[in-house]
């Protein structure tokens, strides 16, 4: 039987967003062509039963406008297959008031799955102080925040994608910010979800603990780096899983492919094929194919 997974990382192009992005002069990414049809061929390669969509954050500010049209196409693409696709809510980061709007919006009249914002914005990173508005009204809702990471400040080395180390990064920066300030203990029913394997946390923790202990103990720092959420977008293998499994909260682990963005040509079909045949007692993995999502996501669960 197929593992029927719910994919907590992959991510859609609207259309909206297809336009906008080439327009921005700082933008230096791809702009990929999406359709549903497509997502859900690769979902069928990959064992994917139900896709949780994302736009993945370009590190630049979007308006209003555009990102309630991002949205809206988002819960267009779900309105027609709601067991095959849901999606989490764009944000018009670092406008408060406009994402916590958003925010409410999306969850309510479009019925999202929970919100995407970037690992930062300008200077600011996920768990400053001043976010702590929308933190609170997330916390409220007991909502999903899926964090996905964006270029570092400051210029890539030569020749190597953004992807490949500074991603990762930029991802540990945001969660070591968001433990110094305590944001999980202080926003307890916020369920809060790093990209790929939550970047270098669960290989350097007991450093983070280390450098952070002087606020708190080394154990406190390392329970409050647990309370987060993992996805295993690339990052099955021999190397890094062991690490991730290792650290994270047997709970917290879910499936996630980052189709379509891949450094070359079936990447999410390599990272799967690994996370496949790595050793693990099967109800592991059930947990991340499937039922670790389905208590996020009660709606997709049997």
């Amino acid at each position: 039987m197929p593992p029927r997974r719910i994919d907590t990382h992959t991510h859609v192009v609207p259309p909206a967003y297809a336009e906008w992005l080439p327009t921005q002069p700082l933008y230096r990414g791809p702009v990929l062509d999406w359709t549903s049809g497509a997502a859900l061929d690769a979902y069928e390669c990959l064992g994917i039963e139900t896709g949780i969509l994302s736009v993945s954050p370009p590190g630049l500010p979007m308006d209003r406008d555009l990102v309630r049209e991002i949205n809206t196409f988002c819960a267009e693409v779900v309105r027609d297959a709601p067991r095959r696709f849901g999606f989490f809510a764009s944000l018009p980061l670092p406008s408060l008031d406009a994402s916590i709007e958003e925010a409410r919006h999306s969850l309510d009249a479009l019925g999202a799955d929970g919100v995407v914002v970037s690992t930062h914005t300008g200077d600011v990173y996920l768990g400053a102080p001043e976010w702590d508005p929308l933190l609170e009204y997330l916390d409220e809702r007991r909502a999903v925040l899926f964090v996905h990471p964006v270029p570092l400040p400051g210029s890539p080395v030569p020749g190597i994608s953004p992807g490949i180390v500074d991603f990762l990064a930029d991802t540990t920066r945001a969660a070591v910010n968001m433990t110094k300030h305590r944001c999980l203990t202080r926003f307890a029913r916020l369920r809060v979800l790093l990209s790929h394997g939550g970047g270098y946390v669960p290989y350097v923790a007991n450093r983070i603990g280390a450098g952070l202990s002087l606020e708190s103990s080394e154990a406190e720092v390392l329970g409050e780096l647990r309370r987060f959420y993992f996805d295993a977008a690339l990052t099955g293998g021999p190397f890094g899983l062991p690490s991730l499994i290792a650290f994270a909260d047997p709970e917290h682990l879910t499936f996630g492919s980052d189709w379509p963005y891949e450094p070359k040509p079936g990447m999410a079909g390599e990272f799967t094929a690994r996370l496949d045949q790595f050793d693990m007692p099967e109800h592991r993995r059930l947990a991340i194919d499937r039922k670790n999502a389905e208590r996020l996501f009660p709606r997709l669960a049997d």
